[in-house]
């Protein structure tokens, strides 16, 4: 899972270097000059609209620190990362590589612009506007490319039904869905469809363990080259868990957040990241809290989660370079992998938090909304301590709750009960549970409980700055459901004159034990039509969010960062 919410305890803005964005789609291939008119683009001023919402953030982290023999495998591992985005082009659409190119080869006014903002989206349709396409009137399937576009979610249900021998491929996170000859639907693993790029892959990661003397990384390098030809990624995930040493990397298919049809299907994703010892050490002493985080949440015994393992480790990390899902429109901060349940359980999860990344998302975003958002004297209660607290209790939230449950007497999980509606309950989940774990660190005298209402007012407007991404991604979906929800339990009003919010900061704590205990309710029941219920009912934005967002106009919504593709 990955958090996109703000800032981590010690924001250092010692980031990386510049990397043209273009090296991280695929190349473009030849093509003749388009015959027939190209396709009809947005009008010059939506486009600058757009461009406007991110802020280009050129990072320069400090890497003086590694070996030579870290900063080869560093610059192997950044073009493995460059594979995983042209894997994530085509997951997102078959076509794009060829809608590039058809943007390349016309005579468009604005071409270089529409080439930016394809590039800064991975398409044509704007991430931050529902998909909205801005080049070409082609809608985005709910699917993406991970299924025939085509193809109806009955018609994938018929056919498990009718061959329930498919059913493990067909649903499986590494698979991806076509039609056969006869028109019918098959089932073709992720190491065969993207070979084209896998397999080079494989052997730059190959090359990257035979240079290290880490043995750890050594052995994650070569169990992960394993897994992009075998699709069996059990064994390298433990491995990712032990990983030690300065370089830390997460590289392969992750989260399913693309496949907004069923959200079965892993998207390909990397991060080359370089770790802050003395920061992760810092914040290593909360993942020793869990198993009571877990005791403490406000539901019978029968939602808690005690089969997951509790080692997470925690690690303060400043990005290099990314790769794949991880790259375009809104910026991931921190994540908390893997997602295997059989790892979960095994050995719990590990949480990153991208420190340059959040450092710079504070300084031009987060701290500016709060004069947007609260009323004055609210609006200077922000601390940036507070934004990284939330994030990496949102993480840790993440390894807590329903997994693994129990339905109609068959062993499953969250996920695949909720299938398309998962991520939004989760990415919510996390963040109102990580609320409900920082009050409670404030009792256990963790956290300095006399800052209780500092924390309280920068996570409110933390919602505001998911919100903006639109209530359609899952970041989104999910503060919106929290501020509807936070609405309803009278946590705050509406200043009339000024149209800012003001808390009730009492019924917002209670608010959140609330809302904590009724996620967790949704997510251990399994139940998918009392979560699309609850979504239907609470994740909508009224009018004064809706003018309050309005309202940000002069603050980018977020960063684009520019990376080197060597350091």
């Amino acid at each position: 899972m990955r958090n996109v919410i703000i800032a981590a305890f010690a924001v250092s803005l010692a980031a990386c270097g510049r990397q043209d964005v273009k090296t991280e789609v695929a190349p473009t291939p030849e093509v003749a000059a388009p015959e027939a008119a190209a396709p009809i683009a947005a009008d010059r001023d939506r486009l600058e609209a757009m461009r406007s919402q991110f802020a280009i953030v050129d990072m320069t982290p400090d890497v003086s620190f590694l070996k030579t023999e870290d900063a080869r495998v560093v610059n192997l591992l950044n073009e493995a990362g460059t594979l995983m985005s042209e894997i994530y082009l085509r997951q997102i659409s078959e076509d794009n590589p060829v809608v590039r190119a058809e943007i390349e080869a016309g005579d468009h006014p604005d071409k270089e612009l529409l080439l930016d903002l394809f590039d800064l989206h991975f398409g044509p349709w704007d991430t931050l506007d529902h998909d909205r396409p801005f080049y070409g009137a082609k809608e985005k399937p709910a699917g993406a490319a991970f299924y025939p576009a085509d193809m109806t979610k009955e018609e994938f249900e018929a056919h498990i039904a009718a061959h329930p021998d498919d059913s493990e491929a067909f649903t499986s996170g590494y698979t991806v869905i076509r039609r056969n000859d006869d028109g019918g639907l098959i089932a073709i693993p992720y190491s065969e469809y993207y070979k084209e790029q896998l397999e080079p892959a494989a052997n730059l990661l190959r090359q990257a363990a035979a240079i290290t003397t880490n043995p750890s990384l050594k052995k994650f390098l070569s169990l992960r080259a394993d897994a992009f030809l075998s699709d069996d990624y059990f064994e390298s995930e433990m491995a990712w868990m032990d990983l030690e040493g300065p370089i830390e990397v997460a590289i392969g298919p992750y989260e399913v957040y693309t496949d907004g049809l069923f959200g079965y299907k892993t998207a390909f994703e990397a991060f080359v990241t370089v770790k802050d010892p003395e920061e992760s050490a810092a914040l290593d002493k909360y993942k020793n809290y869990l198993r009571d985080m877990e005791g403490n949440l406000p539901v019978p015994p029968e939602y808690k989660n005690f089969r997951r393992g509790f080692e997470s480790p925690i690690a303060v990390v400043a990005q290099v370079h990314g790769g794949g899902d991880n790259v375009p429109g809104v910026q991931t901060i921190a994540f908390n992998l893997p997602n295997d349940e059989r790892v979960r359980e095994a050995k719990g999860a590990k949480k990153v938090l991208l420190n340059n990344v959040m450092g710079a998302k504070f300084d031009r975003i987060l701290q500016p909304m709060a004069e947007h958002v609260l009323v004055e004297e609210q609006a200077a209660m922000l601390l940036q301590r507070y934004m990284g607290a939330e994030t990496l209790f949102h993480e840790l939230s993440h390894s807590l709750g329903p997994g693994t449950i129990e339905k109609n007497g068959v062993e499953t999980t969250v996920n695949a009960e909720l299938k398309e509606l998962y991520s939004a309950t989760e990415e919510g989940k996390a963040d109102v549970m990580g609320a409900y774990n920082i009050l409670y660190m404030m009792e256990k005298d963790e956290l300095p409980i006399a800052e209780k209402n500092n924390f309280l007012a920068t996570y409110f407007v933390g919602l505001f700055r998911a919100m903006r991404f639109g209530i359609n991604e899952a970041h989104g979906r999910g503060a919106a459901f929290q501020y509807a929800f936070f609405k309803e339990q009278g946590a705050f009003s509406v200043d009339e004159e000024t149209g800012k919010f003001e808390l009730d900061f009492a019924k917002l704590e209670a608010a959140i034990s609330a809302l904590t205990a009724e996620i967790v309710f949704v997510q251990g029941d399994g139940d998918y039509d009392r979560a699309n219920a609850f979504l239907n009912k609470y994740a909508v934005l009224d009018e004064p969010a809706q003018r309050v967002i309005a309202s940000l106009t002069d603050i980018p919504v977020d960063i684009q960062p520019v990376y080197k593709a060597r350091i």
